[in-house]
This record gives C-alpha cells, structure tokens and sequence, in this order.
C-alpha cells in the first residue's frame, strides 16, 4: 500500500507540473511499407500507425490528410486556383485538364484497429475516421491503414515527370494525420498553401525498380544493400523482390516524411565541421557545374545557421533536385536547378533555413506562416550577406518597399488572415513573406539588436520540436528585453494600420532647437531621431512608447543614444528640446538604420532651412 500511495503521489506531481506548464502535444509512430510500380506510377501502401493521445480529450474521430486528392478536376485547389483573380501560374487551370492517367488519388482500401473494421469517410483531400470507441487521453490508438495511391502529373510541389524531368518529387505522398492541439482538430482542406504535422517517428520502406536512386527525410538504413553512392560495395538484387530494391529509412522526431526518385541522380556529399552530412541529389549538371559550386555555400549556409540560431540536430541533410520552385521538409529540400547561380544558391539558403523556423519551431504555418517564411526570409539575406561578404545596412530593403507599396493599397490584409482565405495570392507572398521578415528586422528597432539576437536563440532552444505560437515567441522577447510587445504584436499582425512619422518643424530657442515630430499613420512606434551638425557630429535620440514600460538599452546605433520621454501614444505630436542651435544643424532624420516600417520616407528628414509646416494644438511637450 505505501508503495502505491508514493507512485500516486509521484504521478500526481507529474501532473500538476505537467499542468502549471500547460503545455502538451500529440504524437505518432508511423511504419510504411510501399510496393512502387514505376510504369503505372501508382503504389500500394501498408501503413501501421500508433497515435498517442497525449491531450487532456478523449477523441471519438481522429482526421487524416489524403493531399494528392488535390489533384483531381473539381477539387477545391482546382477551383480555387481557376477563381481567384491572380492564380499561381504554376497551377492555374491545369488540374482541371488533367487526364483520368495523370491525376493523383489516394483511395483508402480498409483501415483496422486490432481485428476491427472502422468505419471512414472521404472527402476530398480529408480522410475522417469514426473510432470504435473513444481514444481516452493518455491512450493509444493502433491503426493498420491500407491504401492504393496514383502520382500526379506534377502541378505543385508534389508529383511525377516535372518540367526538368525529374521522375518522382514524393511529397505529401502518404495519408497524414492532422494535428490536434489546444484549439482542437486542423483539418483543412489542402487547397495549396502551408502545413501543420503531428511530431513523431518514421520507419519508411520503398520497394522500388533498382535503377532509382532515392533521398529524401531521414537515414538510410540499409546502405550496404543499396549503393547508388551512398557506399561503393557492389549491390546484390533481391530475386524475390522482382528488379525492386528495398531502400529503409529511418527519421526520429520529426513532422513530415519527404522523398524523390529519378534513374539519373547524381549522388554527392559533404559534411560540416560537426560531421552532419549533406546530401545533393541532382540530374547532369549542365549549368556550369552549379550545383558543385554550390556545395561550400551550403556548409557555410548550415554553420552559419548553427552559430546564430542553435544548432541543427539531425546526422544529415539533402538537398533535392525537385523542379518545382523550392519547398522544405524535415531532414531535405526539393529546388528547382535552372537559372543563374546565385539564384541556386539563394533558393538552398532559404530553403535550408526552413530546417530551423519549419522543420524544428513547426509553427502553424496555415494560420502563422509569416513566422516561418517571414523569419527564414530574413535570416536569409543575413546569411547571404555573410556567404557574400556583403556589408549592407538594411538587406531588407526590397521587402521594405514591398511591403510599403502594399500598405498604402486597397489590397492589403492583416498578417493574421489564414493563409488559405487571402483575397490575392500577391497578398499573401508579401505578408507571408516581405512582411513576417520586417517584423523581425522592426523587432530588433524596437528592443535592440543585440537582444533580437539572444532571443531568437533562447526561442529555437526553448521551443524546438514543439509548436510555437506568436505568443509563445513574445513571451521570450519581453523576457528578454524587459519591455512589453502586446501593442507591437497586436497592432503589426492583427492590423492594417499604417506607420508614419514626420519631422513636422524645427525651431530656433536662443542656443537650443524645439523639435516637432507628428504621427501621421495609425500605429505607434518608438522613434530613434539622429541630428547631424554642420561640423558632421552625430547625436542619437530615442522615443520609446510609454506602453513597453522601458526602453532598449543598446542597439546597432550604438550604446550611448538618449533617452527621453516616452510618448503616450494617443497624442499625435511630440516635442522636444535639445541643446543644439538651429543655425548649427544639417540633417535631423527619423531612423536612419531604415529598419522602422514607415510607408513614407519623405517626411522622415528635416534639412537646414526647411519651412515650418505645422501648428498643432494638443502637443506632448517633453524637455531634456
């Protein structure tokens, strides 16, 4: 009885420290079997899955995703891309001139739980399966799902005999179970945009012609038995497997399962100074042998990565000659290879980066992509600055202008809209992409450069293998810089409102100058102003906002800027003093480190014998 009575407690405890840290997160075991026929590009699958119900919900239904679905004339990607104003041109109305033998389909033959038949239903590109009886939390649900798949023409992504004559790109290729989290079941229809996977384990088997070779998620574990370059023994075919090879893949705790196959790989590798290998899988290089260059660039790209942002922790990587634009997954990316070379390297280092923001922080990328494509977009002109040497102030400054010119349109949509509903799909890759990396770059403004850097390492070890929310990333931002970024978050994401700032007037007071500076958009911002005399001395104010309770305390301005003041950000002018003479200063200008979003640069600068334009009524008056 005492016995007991110590478990019950040691289990109680569990659960209430389980409970005060309020987090928790599904997983899955998945073993998958596939006989593929090249000359039908169809396979049969045998998957074995075990869920685990690690939520504090019984569950009468679990939800699986069936994507090559999408490919059918009639499906809600079909449609969609032939009704919005601004189709992908990469699908536009080609779904819907697919031919019964160029189509994708996964029809699911039967699904077991033990000895028992469940019930499922299709529809589209979700599968619905109705349980026998609740999965209780804590429990665990064993599946046998049987299903017979035809690779499509590829459209998007995923497919077969793509525009550079690769064979098979083999993503989204095998039924996935949809996320459950704290907000419930995540089962959307997929219609063309980002992903949102169930943490797990993989143990993959493809029964393919020997004259493939294949890379992809996870470590190959049968490399003797293979060849193809990943050993030089000499490879005895399995008479029993008629021409096949077997090739067994293993990948541990991760959220997708990716692979591609063509009889004409080129197989090549590399490795890092960690002993990470990293795979390149490519057709005959007629490209000026890019993609050998390319090898270095993708060391550096991955070293780089690991120093500033945490470390990546898998044994490998590949990067996959996909032809279809570029698009990650765990463990691997597929690109495309033609173009020039430094857009074969800029495609890698995006892609790449999306092990760090996608494959590790997996973030709901339907509802939040900007924290996945914004983020790895900009760390990826970073990290482009540095494999070129570069030495420039904003890197950003393409996407800054992007972003401005869709601001001041009727066109433009909160971050917050779910990356399936945008109106445009122009909108969406400004958002998803110019936008989310612009608010990481502004957040570094706002708390300090320096900071930006702790933090984003404090957030990849904190959160890696989970699935982060924007919260979940503020909360490790105010931890760090001391300030509250509820508005910042609040106002950048949820928000159409604009930023603009203007220097509205400079006064002579005897051996001073009165500073008027005016809010002219919606959304307040703290403001960093530099004076720059006639004799070229520099002075740096900072404005912070009276909401973030404080101030960032150094930044890529330097340590020794001023603080004044903060501003209540209902008034919309502030001014100030400074012990400067008027007939003595050249240049004021707000933020000259361009990182603040503002979407009009001209009213940002004051030059020496500018006119007065403003007499405001309600000023915040602030004196050093």
């Amino acid at each position: 009885m005492k016995i007991i009575t110590t478990i019950l407690f040691y289990l109680i405890g569990l659960f209430q420290i389980f409970s005060q840290d309020g987090y928790w997160q599904q997983k899955i075991d998945y073993n998958i079997n596939v006989d593929f026929d090249h000359l039908n590009h169809q396979f049969d699958m045998d998957q074995q899955i075990v869920y685990h119900n690690n939520s504090p919900d019984a569950l009468s239904k679990v939800y699986m995703h069936l994507y090559y679905n999408a490919f059918q004339p009639g499906s809600m990607m079909d449609v969609r891309s032939r009704t919005i104003a601004d189709p992908d041109s990469r699908v536009s109305d080609r779904i819907a001139k697919l031919s019964e033998n160029e189509i994708g389909f996964q029809k699911i033959l039967n699904i077991k739980s033990g000895n028992s038949n469940l019930k499922f239903n299709e529809d589209g590109t979700i599968l619905e399966i109705l349980l026998d009886q609740p999965l209780k939390p804590g429990k665990k649900l064993k599946l046998s799902i049987f299903c017979k798949s035809q690779i499509p023409i590829q459209i998007r992504r995923t497919g077969r005999d793509n525009k550079e004559n690769v064979a098979y790109s083999m993503t989204q290729w095998y039924p996935k179970m949809c996320e459950y989290d704290n907000e419930g079941w995540h089962s959307n229809p997929y219609i063309g945009r980002e992903f949102y996977g169930v943490w797990g384990d993989f143990n993959v088997i493809v029964n393919i012609d020997s004259s493939f070779t294949l890379g992809g998620t996870g470590i190959l574990q049968n490399p003797n038995e293979i060849g193809h370059g990943y050993q030089t023994k000499k490879t005895e075919i399995d008479p029993k497997l008629n021409g096949k090879l077997k090739w067994h893949f293993r990948a541990d705790n991760v959220h997708d399962f990716a692979w591609a196959a063509d009889p004409y790989f080129i197989h090549e590798k590399t490795s890092l100074k960690n002993g990470t290998i990293i795979h390149f899988l490519h057709k005959n290089d007629s490209l000026d042998n890019n993609w050998k260059k390319l090898q270095p660039y993708a060391v550096k790209c991955f070293e780089y990565m690991n120093e500033h942002y945490g470390e990546y922790p898998y044994k490998q990587y590949s990067i996959i000659q996909g032809g279809d634009g570029g698009m990650e997954y765990p463990m691997c990316t597929l690109i495309s290879a033609g173009g020039s070379f430094k857009g074969l390297v800029s495609v890698t280092v995006h892609e790449s980066i999306h092990s760090w923001f996608q494959g590790l922080l997996a973030t709901n990328e339907s509802k939040y992509e900007w924290m996945d494509e914004g983020f790895c977009t900009y760390a990826q002109y970073e990290v482009l600055n540095f494999l070129y040497g570069n030495k420039i102030l904003n890197p950003l400054s393409r996407q800054y202008k992007s972003y401005a010119r869709l601001a001041k349109s009727i066109n433009n949509e909160p971050l917050s809209t779910h990356a399936d509903f945008y109106n445009l799909n122009y909108v969406y890759g400004v958002n998803a992409y110019n936008k989310g990396a612009i608010f990481l770059h502004q957040l570094g403004y706002i708390i300090g450069s320096d900071i930006l850097v702790v933090g984003m390492k404090k957030y990849f070890e904190k959160w890696k293998f989970k699935h982060p929310k924007p919260i979940d990333f503020k909360k490790i931002m105010e931890l760090e810089s001391g300030l509250e970024l509820d508005w910042y978050f609040e106002q950048f994401t949820k928000t159409i409102n604009n930023i603009d700032y203007s220097i509205v007037n400079v006064e002579s007071i005897g051996t001073k100058s009165k500073i008027l500076i005016k809010k002219e958009g919606r959304m307040p911002m703290p403001i960093d102003i530099s004076i720059l005399t006639d004799n070229l001395d520099s002075y740096w104010y900072n404005i912070p906002l009276r909401i973030m309770r404080g101030a960032k305390k150094n930044d890529m301005i330097g340590d020794d800027f001023k603080v004044i003041s903060d501003w209540p950000w209902v008034y919309n002018y502030y001014e100030f003093e400074v012990d400067i003479p008027v007939d003595s200063i050249k240049k004021i200008q707000i933020d000259p480190s361009t990182r603040l979003a503002d979407v009009n640069l001209e009213n940002n600068t004051w030059i020496e014998n500018k006119e007065k334009q403003d007499n405001p009524d309600i000023i915040f008056k602030n004196k050093l």
